[in-house]
């Protein structure tokens, strides 16, 4: 069993008024009836994430985290936008329910939406399937994120939902400035050498913008219990308009991430596991969204630019630990794998460090 598996109690620090949560969601929740029976998922390393269950129901809960908390970060209220306009698309997410944007009732913003039923792989290589059922979840893996970026955004009410064009330029800004505001989390040269190459290698700007999801790994989709379909896509905090191939190489990111990272498998034997290569899952990607595969000196961006995302991250995390504020008890090992992450996304550039 993962770690990250499973509710269990709350944790010290992370208790809600369930009785006065439960009032509200009374009054604001069509259908719902306390009294609430509340457990936290041992996941949830940047919003913390409860169960409850109820008489009329399983719900999950996620709320911004108490403390001090940066500038645009953990938008739940995002969260709830995105689920609820997906879900007009008949893309797998889960019900939305209600939406709380003060901070009167649990002491945060929080929303609340169904649970959803099914069976999380926390380990990339998705253990205890045959190679031909691996194969299968890959594929559909592979087809759920084609489909989001299918999606056009005007149509479900999110054509706002973030900025069109100039998207790498804006994410390589953010991230930075999200990096060197957390002073107390300490710098990285690999980091700092990665802020100067990144906007000077960025590959020409097509044009291409959808819905993305910004943290799509096999752990964050719940699969139906007894084969390959996705019921639901979780954890939208990231999300926004953007390019649809920064996306996907951010999910491609499991093909050369180690296994003691969150979500990497580099070094598996894929054939014997029955997971596509890294250029088979590529293509087949292209091929269902129309796309022309990156060149090589693409890719190299592509993939230093998420790492260096994925490491801006866990600096992040990092952070809110020293200021007593992380949401996961797994959070010291997210931080501890900072330089290391941060090491391996200036290594992407194919640049002597």
């Amino acid at each position: 069993m993962s770690v990250f598996e499973g509710a269990g109690d709350v944790r010290p620090g992370y208790e809600l008024p369930v009785e006065v949560l439960a009032s509200w969601l009374e009054d604001n929740a069509q259908g719902f009836k306390g009294p609430i029976k509340l457990s936290q998922f041992k996941g949830g390393q940047s919003n913390p994430t409860y169960r409850m269950d109820t008489p009329s129901g399983a719900y999950v809960l996620r709320r911004k985290p108490s403390g001090a908390i940066l500038k645009g970060a953990h938008a739940v209220e995002r969260e709830f936008r995105v689920i609820s306009g997906l879900a007009k698309a008949g893309f797998p997410v889960a019900r939305a329910v209600a939406l709380c944007e003060h901070e009167g009732v649990i002491g945060s913003v929080f929303y609340v939406m169904e649970l959803v039923e099914g069976r999380i792989f926390w380990n990339p290589t998705l253990p205890d399937l045959t190679p031909e059922q691996r194969a299968a979840h890959f594929d559909a893996l592979n087809a759920t994120i084609a489909k989001l970026h299918s999606i056009d955004p005007d149509t479900i009410g999110l054509g706002d939902y973030g900025r069109p064009g100039n998207f790498f330029a804006r994410q390589i800004e953010r991230w930075s400035k999200q990096y060197l505001a957390d002073e107390l989390a300490g710098r990285d040269p690999n980091m700092d050498r990665l802020i100067e190459w990144l906007p000077a290698n960025m590959p020409a700007d097509d044009g291409a913008s959808s819905i993305i999801h910004g943290d799509y790994r096999a752990d964050n989709l719940i699969f139906a219990a007894d084969g390959p379909t996705v019921r639901a896509v979780l954890d939208w905090e990231l999300s926004t308009l953007g390019h649809p191939m920064g996306d996907f190489t951010y999910h491609m990111m499991m093909y050369r991430l180690p296994p003691h990272m969150i979500g990497g498998f580099a070094g598996a034997d894929l054939e014997a596991l029955g997971i596509p290569t890294e250029v088979d899952y590529l293509k087949a990607y292209c091929d269902r969204t129309g796309r022309a595969v990156p060149t090589e000196e693409e890719l190299r961006f592509y993939f230093a630019f998420n790492m260096f995302r994925f490491a801006a991250i866990f600096h992040g995390i990092k952070g809110r630990l020293l200021r007593g504020s992380a949401a996961s008890e797994h959070a010291q090992t997210m931080a501890d794998n900072f330089p290391d992450l941060a090491a391996l996304a200036w290594a992407q550039t194919g640049v002597a460090a």
